[in-house]
């Protein structure tokens, strides 16, 4: 992999993962952009005792533009993205209407391919571990920001999910705090090694569900990924390396290795799920971290869940009463289920 680090015209930093070692990134944005100018706040909840980012500069975004005037593809024939490049492996840069910025964190865009039609599953092999490779020195990186707590890498897909930009990319979030899920994460853990006298949840968590066997949809050498036993969503898969580590730096080279193998092939396999004909399938994919200074972080559990909230042919899972207004989620398909589905549809 090589690493080439440059900024676009308004000062914001980009940079190129590349495949070979000899690739040369010396094109320049010469386009006449204004300074980036957010005003990210962050105010909390005395109620709930969880955090909101109010971020107004964030209605300005770009909102489905047609695939000719793409933000995200390669700068070709005179039109200007945000890739001055002509081509790319994998690009990330800051995004230009960040929810973080500054003393509240950042926010930056992951594009994994320079192919506009392409998504995460259609990668090789090589191209998914460049964007594993991505994804591991942006949390070295901005785990250096004194004001993040903790990195969150994810992807959202399709329009469905709130995607404005067709072009495949995720994001990452390096947040000023520790996220409420995470929270409530180590809450658990804290708890069932206090229960249980000192056991790992997530190493309980995993082998109860080895043992099961019901909701496994792939059981490889360093890597498994199930349906978890409560599944919130109608298809939902967690992937947890066999070996526990707390975040994507500790991973092993082994683990490293194999990731790109097992999780192309649950993404493909989350696009055989339903009838032949539906437009792909809607998803998030999010890579769960420990939190940079918490206590018991050597306890967590890298992992990465990812759902869709399409629940048949045609119809979508809305977070309605219930599951918004008290987070209490009602999952139509039992996830053993969901779980047998997504074996089904294997690769041959």
């Amino acid at each position: 992999m090589k690493k080439t680090m440059t900024r676009l015209a308004d000062g914001r930093e980009l940079i190129y993962y590349d495949l070979r070692d000899d690739t040369v990134r010396d094109a320049t944005d010469r386009r006449p952009l204004d300074p980036v100018s957010t005003a990210s706040e962050i105010r909390h909840d005395r109620l709930l005792g969880d955090a909101v980012a109010v971020a107004s500069h964030r209605q300005g975004r770009t909102y489905h533009p047609p695939a000719d005037a793409c933000p995200l593809c390669p700068s070709r024939d005179g039109r200007a993205t945000e890739i001055p490049a002509a081509d790319y492996d994998v690009a990330v840069f800051e995004n230009r209407f960040p929810s973080l910025a500054g003393d509240t964190g950042r926010c930056e865009v992951v594009c994994f391919t320079s192919d506009h039609d392409a998504s995460f599953a259609d990668l090789t092999e090589e191209q998914a571990a460049l964007v594993l490779e991505a994804w591991t020195d942006r949390t070295a990186e901005l785990s250096q920001h004194p004001a993040v707590r903790q990195v969150f890498c994810f992807e959202n897909r399709g329009a469905e999910i709130g995607v404005t930009l067709g072009h495949p990319h995720g994001q990452i979030y390096a947040y000023p705090f520790v996220t409420p899920r995470t929270e409530r994460m180590l809450a658990q853990l804290a708890a069932h090694r206090d229960r249980t006298g000192g056991r790992n949840l997530f190493d309980d968590v995993l082998a109860d569900e080895r043992a099961d066997g019901r909701r496994i949809v792939l059981d490889t050498e360093h890597w498994t990924a199930f349906v978890p036993y409560a599944a919130h969503w109608p298809y939902e898969v967690h992937l947890y390396p066999k070996r526990r580590v707390p975040d994507l730096l500790a991973l092993g080279e082994a683990a490293r290795t194999e990731f790109p193998q097992v999780y192309l092939e649950v993404l493909r396999r989350f696009d055989r799920i339903f009838v032949p004909g539906e437009p792909p399938t809607p998803y998030i994919s999010a890579w769960h971290q420990a939190p940079l200074y918490a206590a018991d972080r050597t306890e967590f559990a890298l992992h990465l869940e990812l759902f869709t909230v399409r629940r048949t042919s045609g119809k979508l899972k809305f977070l309605a009463g219930s599951e918004s207004g008290m987070n209490v989620f009602i999952n139509d398909v039992p996830p053993e289920a969901a779980a047998q589905r997504l074996r089904e549809v294997a690769s041959e």
